[in-house]
C-alpha cells in the first residue's frame, strides 16, 4: 500500500539530507516533531472500492478489521457469500470490478468542506492511501494504464 502524504514537510536542514533506497536508511530519519507530537491523524481509502460502498463490517466477512478496499477480494477472491449475495441483489449478472471505475467520480467531494472536518477533529496530518491492492491508482500511472482516476 502506497501512503501518500497530503502534508508539507520539514524545513531546509532535513530537505538536504540523503537516503538510500534500503530500510536502514530511511528508519534513521528523524520524525518531525509536529508528527511525533500529533495526537490525531487521518488515514484516508479511497479509491473505485468506495462505489459500491459495501465493506468488511458485514455478517459473514472475514475481514472483520477490514474495510470496503476489501470489498474486491471478498467478492472475487474468497467469494464469500455476503459479497457474492451483495453483487446479486445490486447489479447486473456479468458486472465485473472494473465496470465501478465509471462511477468513481467523487462529484460530491468538497476539499474544503473536509479540510474544516478533519481540522474540528483536530487532526494534525492527513494521508491519501492512492493506490490499493487491486492496482487502481489515484492518478495518471504508465503502470496502471486505464485503471486510475484519470483515464
Amino acid at each position: 500500500m502506497v501512503v501518500l502524504l497530503c502534508v508539507i514537510l520539514l524545513g531546509s536542514s532535513l530537505a538536504s539530507a540523503q537516503y538510500l533506497p534500503n530500510w536502514e536508511s530511511l528508519d534513521a530519519r528523524p520524525l518531525p516533531e509536529w508528527y511525533d507530537q500529533a495526537k490525531v491523524g487521518i488515514i484516508l481509502h479511497w479509491g473505485v472500492y468506495s462505489v459500491p460502498s459495501y465493506g468488511g463490517y458485514a455478517k459473514g466477512s472475514t475481514h472483520t478489521g477490514a474495510s470496503g478496499e476489501w470489498f474486491w477480494w471478498e467478492w472475487r477472491g474468497e467469494q464469500q457469500k455476503w459479497a457474492v449475495e451483495f453483487m446479486k441483489e445490486n447489479y447486473p449478472e456479468d458486472f465485473t470490478y472494473p465496470d465501478f471505475a465509471p462511477s468513481f467520480t467523487a462529484e460530491l467531494f468538497d476539499p474544503d468542506e473536509w479540510a474544516e472536518l478533519f481540522q474540528a477533529a483536530g487532526a494534525r496530518y492527513v494521508a491519501l492511501t492512492s493506490k490499493h491492492h487491486e492496482g487502481w491508482t489515484n492518478w495518471k500511472s504508465p503502470t496502471a494504464w486505464n485503471w486510475n482516476s484519470v483515464e
